[in-house]
């Protein structure tokens, strides 16, 4: 019986567990020092004849809004971007020409999120201004390009046009990938970070364009066929971003968004009243819905299933409990307390429960290196099992096992010692 107790917790914590470590993977903070501080502005270029998830604004700009935003400089530090790919030529002959993705992205995107540098830096915004042919390039590109040497200062081809490497990044692959996820949603932000990454200024030159982007009409002739008048539409297709330090801050530049949108209402660009959102980091992941369905059906799946094997444990304890009414009556005939084998008991519960999670440890690792079987191979690869996972697989078959003993314990501390030893006499 407590075999049958230790291996149905194990299962049931375990299978709680792998749902947990999966939803806390793709529902974690991608840069927790800062990610209070980072908004994404909306505004509504669409209006309320297009149903766009209820009176949501879009989630992305129009390149006008985009501009607009950023050369106003109302934040300490706004980024435009949007992921691109290009088509990259080494002089190196003994590597082919290859299609590499990134991102159009002003200058302030590398202090903004934090990204860290192995060799050289971003450009400066004087670059921005002059359009000027720089890239900065992944660590693993640098170590297929240059063999790992430093390689600022070194050009490359990108579309036929000649690069200047200004900076080469260190390792940095934040899961999810929340700088695009407007852009690019799931599963795809949970992939790897771009290889190059080019001012945005240039890639709007170069009519670099991007595969996503929402129109108010499907039969407008839009794209590079047409460049100006594309950047010209109110088809959306650009990320912002605005780092605002304090709650002043905030207040500010929702208001700066509020004018600026009445502004377009009285110049005849919009017939609607100003509608615009700003979110910070972790509250945009939510509204984007950056967790898989899956996952979080998963995880209550599994929620329910440790709750229907807590109602099991509770019989099976209850039996194995009160088989031992006799030792129980000569306990309390000899003096023991209800208060001693409460404690008996539920010492005798966390004993199991502990077996239990250990055995529990052992499945969740199993189920954990197993993920990539139940869900998207790019989110399993970045489930993994830590000491603070293992420890509170421990902690919650502990947990279950003690709740689960509380009534068979208090049955058993009611038994008459009187009664049985009258039928064991």
């Amino acid at each position: 019986m407590t075999a049958l107790v230790i291996a149905l917790l194990a299962f049931g914590v375990s299978a709680c567990m792998v749902s947990y470590a999966v939803f806390r993977a793709t529902t974690s903070d991608p840069i927790p020092a800062k990610s209070s501080h980072l908004y994404v502005p909306q505004v509504d270029s669409f209006g309320p004849t297009i149903n766009w998830n209820g009176n949501e604004p879009s989630p992305v700009l129009t390149y006008m809004d985009a501009i607009a935003l950023w050369q106003a400089r109302k934040a300490r530090r706004q980024t435009l971007l949007y992921p691109a790919t290009w088509q990259m030529e080494s002089d190196n002959q003994l590597i082919e020409a290859m299609p590499l993705g990134g991102d159009a992205v002003t200058s302030d995107f590398f202090p903004m999120f934090d990204v860290p540098f192995r060799f050289g830096a971003g450009w400066s915004p004087n670059d921005d201004a002059q359009h000027a042919t720089v890239a900065v390039i992944s660590r693993r590109l640098n170590d297929k390009l240059f063999g790992g040497q430093n390689s600022v200062g070194r050009e490359i081809r990108l579309d036929g046009k000649i690069f200047r490497i200004a900076g080469v990044l260190d390792n940095w692959n934040p899961k999810p990938r929340f700088f695009d996820i407007a852009s690019l949603g799931i599963p795809e932000i949970f992939g790897d970070t771009g290889d190059i990454y080019t001012p945005f200024t240039r890639a709007i030159d170069m009519k670099k364009g991007t595969k996503y982007d929402l129109c108010p009409s499907y039969s407008a002739d839009l794209g590079i066929s047409d460049w100006d008048k594309y950047l010209r539409s109110e088809c959306t297709w650009i990320d912002a971003w605005v780092e605002l330090p304090t709650p002043t801050d905030v207040e500010r530049y929702r208001e700066f968004l509020r004018n600026y949108s009445e502004e377009q209402r009285r110049g005849g660009r919009f017939s609607w009243a100003p509608n615009i959102r700003l979110r910070n980091l972790m509250e945009w992941m939510a509204h984007e819905h950056v967790t898989p369905k899956a996952s979080t059906l998963s995880l209550l799946v599994s929620t329910s299933f440790l709750l229907i094997v807590m109602v099991n444990v509770v019989g099976l304890m209850l039996a194995r409990f009160m088989r031992r009414a006799p030792e129980i009556g000569i306990r309390r005939a000899l003096g023991a307390s209800r208060a001693a084998v409460y404690l008996q008991f539920l010492i005798e519960g966390a004993t199991i429960g502990c077996a239990g999670g250990l055995l529990g440890v052992a499945l969740t690792l199993l189920g954990v290196w197993g993920a990539g079987g139940l869900f998207e191979p790019r989110i399993a690869r970045i489930v993994h099992a830590d000491a603070s996972l293992i420890a509170l697989t421990v902690l919650l078959a502990v947990a279950a096992t003690v709740i689960s003993a509380l009534y068979p314990t208090w049955r058993a501390a009611r038994i008459q010692p009187a009664w049985q030893i009258k039928i064991n006499s």
